[in-house]
């Protein structure tokens, strides 16, 4: 799995094109502020893992980065472009929603951005050394 966190100030996305055929029909968007952004990338050898392996290891890094940078609220969106290797939609899923439940049951707000949708992002990232972190997890 790869994962590259930015601490951004604010974050907000809007549904352009839909490219999953079975996801969800979205339309809106939605907007955060004082937020970590995790664009994650979970990749074909994570299913040779325990989900809830693989979603500890996500969470406890997300975590962290939240305590470096004063934070509360974590996003988690699906980035497919951080390695060659992509795991299943399904076991993708499965872990986003894992991940997000244990971040909700540590009293985080926490989100997740459309899953099979290309969006349009505004992203407003201050530049300090643990705004931006990269992890292959």
């Amino acid at each position: 799995m790869k994962v590259l966190v930015m601490y951004v100030n604010e974050f907000s996305y809007t549904p352009a094109e839909k490219n999953l055929e079975e996801a969800e029909t979205i339309t809106e968007g939605n907007s955060f502020k004082d937020s970590i952004l995790a664009f994650i990338q979970v990749e074909e050898q994570d299913e040779e893992k325990d989900v809830k392996s693989r979603e500890k290891k996500l969470v406890n890094h997300l975590k962290w980065t939240a305590r470096k940078n004063d934070c509360k609220r974590v996003i988690l969106h699906s980035f497919a472009h951080l390695s060659e290797s992509k795991a299943s939609v399904e076991f993708t899923q499965e872990l986003f929603n894992q991940a997000e439940q244990r971040l909700k049951n540590a009293d985080f707000k926490t989100a997740q951005t459309p899953f099979g949708y290309f969006l349009d992002l505004k992203i407003d990232a201050p530049g300090f050394s643990l705004a931006r972190i990269w992890a292959s997890l």
